[in-house]
């Protein structure tokens, strides 16, 4: 089976950022479509997703975990040994300890592992390195930085899955060839705005100026064409007729 970037990203819980991260260092090099660029996991990828996010939890640097995972012991030596660090760490880290047992006793039976209960509990580091990298791109090119103190994983999947869900729509939306003031555009971005101003007040002018923000930046812009070509144009139309009309 394969899987595109965004269905890795909704299954593990890792930002769409940080597996494009792992891609250009090597740590985790999905195949690529000749003809569009675009990447596809395999199942053998999500299993080495699940390991890297098992190291991670454990704070080794990746240049540690891409030494660990260079092939020089079994994938079941690697996941017990991951299990005897894990449990030093006590209560804190209960869940991903559930998720390695079922790791393991998957590997020992030889069957394969379902998709989406292979990251449970593994998100936090990965939260952490997204935010790393993002904030290494706006200093290089703002000079400026995100306030990571107190990173709470919980909060930010939850925006991440909503924000997911949005981009989603209006790339079906951008698909079917709807106008950008459609009602099912608008209704999308009336419920996304609402989810936003639940922690970060953003108005329709606001909304419109990130909107445009994406498609200036270079980062941020290729992120959204990887998932649909022309998304980041759609968006800012869209976002610009929403503020016009408020």
């Amino acid at each position: 089976m394969t899987y595109t970037i965004t269905r890795v990203s909704r299954l593990s819980g890792v930002t769409l950022k940080t597996l494009y991260h792992y891609d250009r260092i090597g740590l985790l090099v999905p195949a690529r479509d000749e003809r569009n660029d675009y990447r596809s996991y395999s199942d053998d990828d999500l299993e080495r997703l699940q390991q890297i996010l098992f190291f991670r939890e454990l704070d080794m640097p990746l240049d540690a975990i891409a030494e660990a995972l260079s092939g020089r012991v079994s994938r079941l030596e690697c996941l017990l040994g991951q299990r005897a660090m894990l449990r030093s760490r006590g209560a804190r880290l209960a869940q991903v300890l559930a998720t390695l047992e079922q790791a393991i006793a998957h590997e020992r039976k030889g069957e394969p592992m379902a998709a989406d209960s292979m990251f449970t509990g593994l998100d936090q580091a990965g939260w952490q390195d997204a935010l790393d990298e993002q904030n290494a791109h706006l200093r290089d090119a703002y000079g400026v930085e995100l306030d990571t103190a107190g990173l709470d994983a919980d909060r930010m999947n939850a925006a991440a899955a909503e924000a997911t869900a949005f981009m989603t729509t209006m790339a079906d939306a951008l698909r079917a060839g709807l106008r950008a003031d459609d009602p099912t555009v608008v209704s999308a971005i009336e419920r996304h705005l609402a989810a936003l101003n639940a922690t970060h007040p953003t108005d329709p002018a606001g909304f419109a100026g990130q909107a445009r923000f994406f498609v200036t930046d270079d980062f941020h812009r290729q992120m959204l064409e990887q998932q649909q070509t022309g998304l980041a144009y759609y968006l800012l139309h869209a976002a610009e007729a929403f503020r016009d009309a408020a």
